[in-house]
């Protein structure tokens, strides 16, 4: 084949229309508040069966996930412990908002998970939350599955 046939080759013959079809939107959520000046950030987090997770945190912007294997138990601040499974997703609205849970769901497998965060400059990836904190704050957590 020549230079020129290669280069007449079917990119060259006519545009693809698959782009139309090739997005799947998975969550389309409006933020509270984007901290002014963030940056983005895309981690991808495994934790090994049963791994709890995180402690009690927080983020200083919003966060966006992406559940990849496995499954998450996932609990934000006010609202009730899910567990989240593969091709699910999450948000929190990062701010004041406790991140309770982010842990395996699974005792027998690994879980991998995808979080694009928007963070305020020259802040933490993560605030861990302190036992009093928690204390002062236990009124706001939804009941526990075993309360």
């Amino acid at each position: 084949m020549s230079d020129r046939e290669a280069a007449s080759g079917p990119a060259r013959q006519g545009r693809s229309e698959a782009w139309k079809t090739a997005l799947t939107t998975l969550q389309d959520v409006t933020p509270p508040f984007i901290p002014d000046g963030a940056t983005g950030m895309t981690v991808v987090i495994e934790w090994p069966p049963g791994n709890p997770g995180t402690p009690p945190h927080r983020h200083s912007g919003p966060c966006f996930g992406y559940v990849l294997e496995g499954a998450v138990r996932f609990e934000l601040e006010g609202e009730p412990e899910r567990v989240i499974e593969a091709g699910g997703t999450f948000w929190e609205p990062g701010g004041d908002v406790i991140h309770y849970q982010d842990g395996n769901a699974l005792q027998d497998v690994r879980t991998k998970f995808l979080v694009t965060m928007l963070m305020e400059p020259g802040k933490p990836r993560l605030t861990l939350v302190d036992e009093e904190e928690l204390r002062q704050r236990a009124h706001l957590r939804a009941p526990r599955p075993s309360d």
